[in-house]
Order: structure tokens, then sequence, then C-alpha cells
């Protein structure tokens, strides 16, 4: 099996994996409360999915 004959250094590893990094979620507006929600998710703070309620939100 192959092995590398000379370690790879910090900056070159840091190199290959430049392009690997988390992205931020995408938030859209909610068109019933206007909070922020995930697409294609039901809105967690009033608790509507296209235009319906689906889940009953507890009003403190």
């Amino acid at each position: 099996m192959p092995v590398p004959k000379r370690k790879k250094s910090k900056s070159k590893r840091g190199q290959r994996r430049s392009h690997i990094k988390a992205a931020a979620p995408n938030l859209t507006p909610c068109p019933q409360c206007g909070g922020t929600k995930l697409a294609h998710h039901v809105c967690p703070s009033c608790g509507t999915y296209k235009g319906r309620t689906v889940i009953e939100i507890e009003k403190d």
C-alpha cells in the first residue's frame, strides 16, 4: 500500500481543507408572523406551515 514519503505540513493540510467549511443555515421570514424559520419547516414561533396551523404554540 502506498505510504507518504514525507509529512505534510500544517499549511499544506490547511490548503487542502480550505473549501471544507460549515455554511450558515438559510433562514427565511415567516409569512404569518415575520419571524425567521428554516425553509420548508414549521415556524417555531407561530407553528404554521404553508398558511395553516400545524402545531399549537403556548403563549406565555
